[in-house]
């Protein structure tokens, strides 16, 4: 997600969504990496260097630092959002992000 990101900021979001909602409606392993990428492909990723990207150490890097902020941060799961500043942790409370972000936080 960090190499698609920095590629393409809202191919990222649709990805995410995918695979959101593979692991969390369909039971799918989405930590194997080449279900990750064929995830990512059906949302028009090319499946080769989304691939590839998994064993960059660049992005085992990044991951790491990403990793060890959020850490930092106080999440403990996924999903874990911040509006601002504001934690909101699991799928079950998107209904409460929407809510705060449409009421500006009141």
């Amino acid at each position: 997600m960090l190499w698609l990101k920095a590629r393409d900021p809202a191919l990222a979001t649709r990805v995410i969504k995918a695979l959101y909602r593979a692991f969390f409606t369909e039971g799918v392993d989405i930590s194997d990496p080449d279900t990750a990428a064929s995830i990512a492909a059906s949302e028009g990723v090319n499946v080769a260097e989304a691939r590839a990207a998994v064993d960059e150490p660049a992005m085992k890097d990044a991951l790491k630092r990403e990793v060890e902020q959020a850490i930092g941060r106080g999440v403990f799961g996924s999903p874990f959002v911040f509006v601002d500043g504001e934690p909101f942790w699991g799928l079950d409370r998107f209904d409460q992000v929407e809510r705060w972000l449409s009421s500006g936080g009141f």
